[in-house]
């Protein structure tokens, strides 16, 4: 149960690195599936994902941190994530390599990024947290995702009809349905 003191993470791997965003931005943990490709999107934008009805632009995280691409395992999920940017809310899908849980935090023991000295792409990180010998990353996806959440949404409008018209053909006999 969290307090005024605490705030409550879901924690997730890339690689060896542990990472967390705020449980309240997480609507959904959903098994890995191949997205429906879009044209001239950026290179971490996977594509789209039917998700209840909605076309979902899926992130694989690790690129757009700057890591290496994800391979698929069994363990690969996806976080369904509803970010509050610029007045409105950006629903993505993000590729993680493993989902762990959900955590409380103490606020006091959130830790301000570290400083190297240079300037660096540290702007994603809102906080760090030391857990288990080593440190959680905490992501501020405002941040993150302010500077391509246009062309994010851009992409997802532009593409939700050509989405719907490719959910429309999956449904047919001779397709495999999309869950």
């Amino acid at each position: 149960m969290s307090s005024d003191q605490e705030a409550q993470f879901v924690t997730f791997s890339l690689g060896a690195e542990i990472f967390a965003v705020p449980v309240d931005v997480v609507r959904e943990i959903l098994d890995h599936e191949e997205a429906f490709r879009i044209p001239h999107g950026p290179e971490y934008l996977l594509g789209l994902r039917d998700v209840r009805g909605q076309g979902v632009p899926v992130i694989d995280l690790r690129l757009r941190l700057g890591m290496s691409r994800t391979d698929k395992t069994p363990h690969t999920r996806i976080l369904v994530i509803d970010v509050p940017i610029a007045g409105r809310i950006l629903t993505l899908g993000l590729v993680a390599d493993r989902v762990y849980e959900v955590v409380p935090f103490q606020k006091s023991r959130i830790e301000s990024p570290p400083d190297i000295g240079i300037a660096w792409r540290s702007d994603y990180i809102a906080g760090v947290v030391r857990r288990d010998g080593g440190f959680v990353v905490i992501v501020d996806l405002a941040r993150l995702f302010s500077d391509s959440g246009s062309a994010l949404s851009s992409s997802a409008l532009s593409s939700s009809a050509l989405a719907s018209s490719a959910l429309t053909n999956l449904a047919q006999p001779d397709h495999q349905s999309v869950a």
